[in-house]
């Protein structure tokens, strides 16, 4: 219990932590992209507000010549030798209306050839958009006085940048979270330490309790018997032996959820589906003296590893539960084989449970209707065995209600 307890503080913490760590830099990361567009856009249309096609084409040395004739002169840098600060500066190219290159401004850089520039202004300009994104390049497209200005920035750098960035981060943020793990692993062990103590000394309580009183009780039964036969029949004597043999139950339910929750008991493989089957048939007379059958779903030969004295009273526990506590004639078994485990349910017809009380019901002295419960010499112990042994064989145990029928599923780990 306080294991599971240990890895819902600890998942708790680093869940938080991450949900955290990973909103925050999404917020970081869009605000930092967002920004960087911006501040591109705007650069961008600064650019194009400022552009002359005459102190362009004043630049070019060999004006005399056809752009065309211009482009291709030099080779191409290989691609690996373009420069990064290269890549962040901007680049135009002016089209007649006819789709005539007019000019071809790259600022004196070699990261594109301009043969590659006007290819890029002529799949840009065949757009319906006049301005947005084309993978990594942010573009302008503005009808300037006789001429159509392609103007466009590659962001591969800036963008690269904060790239870089968000590796550092993860990385920073993963042995961050790493260190919170050992951090949260700690103090989930100083938070439960104390109620592990607490708890242990509790089952100390109870076991150490429920053996003192055994003597003590068997001697007030062993007086009240002679008694019994020396004087008869005895209003006073006859409560005293009902209410000793009251308290004789209730001390041995004490210790068999003490030795539930605490011993070490041996684990065997066995066949599960043999004996739910028989119990089955052991308490066939007690539901047939109540008036309820058993309708059975038992898939066979279902093995696990296990205790048979413990498994035989989970199951005699949750079957006499049921014939209690039956508002109907028929108590539905089925044992079924999943993946991994083996699904017993047993399932009868019952009374609504609150949603606030059904989860409760495992808990130790825990009783839906007291009165009830008082008058048939049953204490809330039960299910709080069933659950410790379901535990202790790996497992689980849940109860559910709904449409007028209440259904105990145990799931126990099958051999492997």
């Amino acid at each position: 219990m306080f294991r599971r307890s240990r890895k819902k503080i600890i998942l708790s913490i680093m869940g938080s932590l991450i949900l955290l760590f990973a909103v925050t830099l999404s917020v970081i990361l869009l605000a930092s992209f967002g920004e960087i567009r911006h501040k591109n856009v705007e650069m961008l249309e600064r650019y194009v507000a400022e552009y002359s096609l005459d102190e362009v084409t004043s630049k070019q040395t060999k004006a005399d010549l056809p752009v065309e004739k211009m482009m291709g002169r030099r080779e191409p840098p290989p691609s690996n030798e373009r420069s990064g600060y290269q890549l962040s500066t901007f680049y135009s190219v002016a089209l007649s209306d006819e789709g005539k290159v007019l000019a071809v401004d790259n600022e004196g850089r070699d990261a594109y050839q301009e043969e590659e520039l006007v290819q890029i202004a002529r799949k840009i300009s065949s757009q319906d958009q006049r301005s947005g994104r084309m993978g990594n390049i942010t573009y302008i497209v503005e009808d300037k006085e006789g001429y159509t200005l392609v103007a466009f920035m590659d962001n591969t750098v800036s963008e690269a940048g904060l790239k870089t960035m968000l590796r550092y981060v993860f990385l920073v943020g993963g042995l961050a979270i790493l260190a919170m793990f050992f951090i949260a692993s700690i103090l989930a062990g100083f938070i439960i330490s104390p109620l592990e103590e607490n708890d242990r000394q509790q089952k100390r309580f109870i076991s150490d309790a429920s053996h003192e009183l055994k003597t003590p009780i068997a001697v007030i039964a062993t007086n009240a018997e002679m008694l019994s036969c020396e004087l008869g029949h005895n209003e006073w004597l006859s409560n005293i032996q009902y209410e000793t043999e009251r308290m004789d139950r209730l001390v041995k339910k004490l210790l068999d959820l003490s030795h539930a929750e605490s011993a070490i008991v041996p684990m065997e493989s066995l066949d599960f589906s043999r004996l739910v089957t028989g119990e089955t048939l052991a308490f066939e007379s007690l539901a047939f003296d109540k008036g309820k059958t058993f309708v059975t779903e038992i898939e066979e030969v279902i093995i696990l590893m296990g205790n048979p004295s413990q498994l035989t009273q989970l199951v005699s526990i949750l079957l006499d539960n049921a014939i209690r506590h039956s508002t109907g004639r028929e108590i539905g078994i089925s044992l079924v084989r999943r993946p991994h485990t083996a699904l017993l349910t047993v399932t009868n017809d019952g009374n609504e449970i609150p949603p606030e009380k059904i989860q409760h019901l495992f808990e130790c002295f825990y009783r839906v209707d007291e009165a009830r419960n008082s008058e048939s010499h049953h204490y809330g112990i039960g299910l709080s065995i069933a659950k410790a042994i379901a535990e202790k064989h790996g497992g689980n145990i849940d109860v559910f209600w709904q449409d007028g029928k209440i259904s105990f599923t145990v799931n126990l780990l099958l051999k492997k």
